[in-house]
């Protein structure tokens, strides 16, 4: 007859041992992710007023917690959101003026803070790869409203950006 003894997980490969359709990240993708998570730990450490961003960093780099390229990513990023952060302020109350930043929590202000500072002002990675990861960073360290939320207020911010990047050019598509 046809039957056939089951065989374990493993073998099978099944969704508990084998990711089917995730795509998967480049050695410097995965950098660029550490040092996201940790520019994003050290600018909400320095929400809570003890610290500034970059001496919360620097700290951890001089601990060993942190080296090589995640830690360059991180000091980027971070240079970034402080240099800049009243004009993302400004951004993200104008893209979600239902959600006052003085009312946010301070995790979901520091994803938006480096998040819209990555898309905008940086090109290191493309702004889809920037936004896909800000948002699974909301979605892991505040849960799935702030995911909406950071992915909805960075998409924006891309486009808006985009828009005027064409105009500048002369009308031109990119």
């Amino acid at each position: 007859m046809g039957y056939q003894a089951a065989q374990p997980p493993a073998e099978r490969g099944s969704m508990a041992t084998e990711r089917r359709g995730a795509p998967t990240s480049s050695p410097e993708e995965r950098e660029r992710n550490a040092g996201r998570r940790n520019a994003l730990l050290a600018l909400y450490e320095a929400e809570f007023g003890l610290r500034a961003a970059s001496a919360v960093l620097e700290r951890r780099i001089a601990a060993a917690e942190i080296a090589g390229a995640e830690a360059e990513w991180g000091r980027s990023l971070l240079a970034i959101a402080e240099e800049r952060r009243p004009e993302l302020d400004a951004l993200a109350a104008r893209l979600a003026p239902a959600f006052p930043l003085a009312t946010m929590t301070r995790i979901d202000r520091s994803i938006l803070r480096c998040g819209l500072g990555e898309v905008l002002h940086s090109r290191a990675a493309t702004p889809a790869e920037a936004i896909a990861a800000w948002t699974a960073l909301a979605r892991t360290y505040s849960g799935e409203p702030a995911r909406r939320l950071v992915n909805g207020v960075l998409g924006s911010a891309h486009r808006e950006g985009a828009a005027a990047v064409a105009e500048a050019d002369g009308g031109s598509e990119q």
